[in-house]
């Protein structure tokens, strides 16, 4: 199985996985997200280490129960032959309606079919009240007019 674009990565190309990357997420359904990643990927996320497709689609599926009306921007940080750096923000609500922006960095390395072998992920999160909200577009993928994160000054 390949996810085009494939490395070696150019600008434009880098731009379309993270475009892609972010539209996968939008879509909130951890199986076709985990789809995106090899087999054996390994994974941190925070202090959360995984391994694997399975370890993927879990931990998406427990993150998803919990982060309610989940919004991302990611932004293209840097890029090399199989490599990818993006930075991002999303906005969610838990159970009682306490609104949180996460913020963070990804490293990204990809296998030659395009498949994310790694992904090293550092986040912060802010509570925000419902008026500080940015990203309000209708859930799934961000429209193509809504402002960036630079936009955003985020």
């Amino acid at each position: 199985m390949t996810r085009p674009p494939l490395p070696p990565f150019t600008q434009a190309t880098a731009l379309q996985k993270v475009q892609a990357a972010e539209d996968g997420w939008n879509s909130r359904n951890p199986a076709q997200v985990a789809l995106a990643y090899s087999a054996d990927s390994i994974w941190r996320n925070r202090a959360d280490f995984l391994r694997g497709r399975a370890d993927i689609e879990a931990f998406l599926t427990a993150k998803w129960d919990k982060e309610h009306e989940y919004r991302l921007i990611k932004e293209l940080w840097a890029y090399s032959d199989n490599r990818i750096a993006v930075r991002f923000a999303y906005e969610w609500h838990d159970g009682h309606n306490n609104w949180t922006r996460s913020y963070g960095n990804e490293n990204w390395e990809f296998d030659a079919d395009g498949l994310m072998r790694h992904r090293l992920a550092s986040i912060n999160d802010l509570p925000i009240s419902p008026s500080e909200r940015k990203f309000m577009w209708a859930l799934g993928p961000r429209p193509q007019d809504h402002p960036s994160l630079s936009d955003l000054n985020l």
